[in-house]
């Protein structure tokens, strides 16, 4: 047994303690005292203070209630009001999760009803909000992680044992390392690799989703990448140039954590399984299963942001918000005892958007900070927030008055959302004519996922979503398209509208079958509202290819005449601009010593750099793939 948990023993009375195990860098305890259970007398909280980590006491799954018989008892207890939409069970766990619409209700006056459900039931309540809208693949989530639940804990109290039974590399000497296996100078397959004396730790590990060779992956072959020694994972979003190799790593043979966000994980678990479709429709072999995915959610461990957790013995990590997509992060990382404190942005925006708060700037403390530069370059002017809305209404406007459809290739994550926010906000306020709007690919299923998580979106948001009747995702102009046949109906019979449909790039999914049957008629309009990647379809429309080759299923593919008006609004991007990243280095807090610039073509990653070095002179490098700085 470690020796924090034989600490932690001695300051307990030892026959009230049944167990003691690791969930991570968190300590649980069992008893089978239900007395102890209920009232401790302060014991728990003293050990606490003393250690200054997190310990949690729960019955013994020997004493708790009859699972049947609980949720009869827990279903009389929570008042109807409250809306109890679903009760789950984590037997190995002693935790018992309810579902409601209404939270509050089910909590009740300074938690009264769950104190009478724990004391009659000896279950340790959760309450979780019902989503707006129903979510299969996070009810599919969920089932995964109980039906595995007696090999979560093991997993669980494994990780905690490498966080706190000491080093296992020999220590000579301090220093960090940092690896770009990806997006060193490039948009796409992030991939940063943390080397320390003790501690390999992935910074994300994504694909380039605009490329059709092994150009799209991590460079996993790297000399000093070895899979057999990683200690953990942590992604930063669920966009697949983030996470979308992740499954990969446990294909091979990977068994520690991915630390995430729950929307991280639930998001990113949908896009990777809608991954492996699009691979196969186009004939093409996924590089990893639906069983891979899997893996990876059975070891991902979820974060809320701002909680610390310890990772290896000498890496403690904080996730910050970082205002780019529902449940996007920015890694801290505490180095050592003391040593360094590193910030790594992932994607961000520093920016109020519809959706989500700006970046997080408060950090405890800061030596080197690693930031994006998709938007870095001198050109990257983007126009103000209320500019691109009025811009965006005019451009559909214009093209519902001549009879057109608008087609807009979206990111099923974050550009979706925001875009329904906006559209919903110009037709209730009249500024648009009220016409349907039609959601195709994994939108619908992700907004979905945002309705889960409004805790995760800003307060106005937040509060929308707490009333069924000013819920904008539950706006009737909203559509679902659920077929192949309903694809059709839009493209033939219906009038004036819009399509929102994946993939935002046109590299593959709905849009792409949409831009066939829309692309010859100049009645229609086509508006990009994400970054369309180097390479992509979208990137060649834009930059005026007017006539294109889609495949068809056969050895002559489609020639496609571009006729209908195609248009880019800037100001949607879930990305900083060239000057929100400059006012998010400026109000960073404490001030960075040095600055890593990655996730950028090549100009913008240089000019960033350059600008950054010459305003705050502030030592900056924007490393190549393969390179490897020396942080410490």
């Amino acid at each position: 047994m470690s020796r924090i948990i034989k600490e932690i023993l001695k300051s307990l009375p030892e026959e009230k303690i049944s167990d003691a195990v690791f969930e991570g860098a968190n300590i649980v305890l069992y008893t089978k005292d239900r007395g102890f259970f209920l009232d401790n007398e302060g014991l728990i909280k003293r050990v606490v203070d003393d250690i200054k980590k997190r310990v949690e006491l729960r019955p013994d799954p020997e004493i708790t209630m009859d699972q049947e018989e609980a949720q009869k008892l827990i279903s009389g207890i929570v008042p109807d009001k409250a809306g109890v939409s679903n009760i789950l069970f984590d037997a190995q766990r002693s935790q018992v999760v309810i579902e409601a619409e209404k939270p509050g209700l089910a909590i009740g006056k300074q938690g009264v009803i769950l104190r009478e459900i724990r004391n009659k039931t000896f279950w340790v309540p959760i309450i979780r909000r019902t989503p707006a809208l129903r979510s299969k693949l996070i009810e599919n989530i969920r089932s995964v992680l109980y039906q595995n639940s007696d090999y979560r804990r093991k997993f669980l109290n494994k990780t905690g044992h490498r966080v706190y039974d000491g080093w296992l590399r020999e220590k000579k000497n301090e220093w960090i390392r940092l690896s770009f296996l990806g997006s060193g100078r490039q948009v796409g397959r992030s991939c940063l690799f943390l080397q320390t004396p003790e501690s390999r730790v992935l910074l994300d590990c994504g694909v380039d989703v605009a490329s059709n060779d092994q150009n799209a992956y991590p460079y996993l072959d790297a000399p000093e990448f070895d899979i057999n020694e990683l200690d953990a994972v942590i992604v930063t979003h669920s966009h697949l140039d983030h996470c979308g190799f992740v499954p990969y790593l446990y294909k091979f043979g990977f068994k520690g954590p991915t630390y995430c966000t729950a929307p991280t994980r639930d998001v990113s678990a949908l896009l990777l399984l809608d991954y492996i479709k699009i691979m196969r429709s186009e004939g093409k072999e996924s590089v990893f299963s639906t069983d891979d995915v899997k893996e990876m959610v059975k070891h991902t461990v979820t974060l809320d942001y701002e909680e610390v957790t310890d990772v290896t013995p000498d890496v403690r990590l904080t996730l910050y918000d970082a205002g780019h997509v529902l449940g996007s992060a920015m890694v801290h990382l505490h180095v050592g005892n003391g040593l360094h404190n590193i910030l790594y942005t992932g994607d961000m925006k520093y920016g109020k958007t519809m959706l989500l708060d700006p970046a997080a700037t408060q950090f405890p403390r800061l030596e080197t900070l690693i930031i994006e530069s998709t938007y870095g370059g001198k050109e990257n002017l983007m126009p103000s927030k209320t500019e691109s809305d009025e811009a965006f209404g005019q451009l559909i406007k214009e093209t519902i008055d001549r009879g057109g459809k608008v087609l807009i290739p979206t990111l099923g994550v974050g550009r979706s959302q925001e875009v329904m926010l906006v559209i919903e906000h110009l037709v209730r306020n009249g500024m648009i004519d009220k016409i349907p709007v039609f959601i195709d690919g994994l939108v619908w299923d992700v907004t979905a996922i945002y309705t889960a998580y409004p805790e995760f979106l800003n307060n106005n948001v937040r509060k929308l979503i707490f009333h069924k009747d000013q819920n904008p995702f539950l706006s009737e102009i909203f559509k679902e398209v659920a077929s192949q046949k309903e694809r059709m109906q839009i493209i033939e019979e219906t009038g004036p509208c819009v399509i929102m449909a994946t993939s935002g790039m046109l590299t593959g999914g709905p849009s792409v079958e949409y831009l066939k049957h829309l692309a010859d008629n100049p009645k229609n309009s086509l508006i990009f509202v994400n970054y369309q990647g180097e390479g992509s379809l979208g990137r060649r429309i834009q930059r005026g290819e007017r006539e294109i080759m889609l495949s068809n299923g056969t050895t002559n593919p489609d020639i496609v005449k571009i006729n209908l008006e195609v248009h880019s609004v800037e100001g949607f991007s879930a990305h900083s601009s060239r000057k929100q990243l400059l006012n998010f280095l400026y109000r960073c807090t404490p001030k960075p010593k040095k600055v890593i610039i990655n996730h950028g073509e090549a100009s913008r990653c240089l000019d960033l750099a350059s600008v950054i070095h010459k305003t705050t002179r502030t030592e900056t490098v924007a490393p190549r793939n393969l390179e490897t700085v020396r942080i410490k």
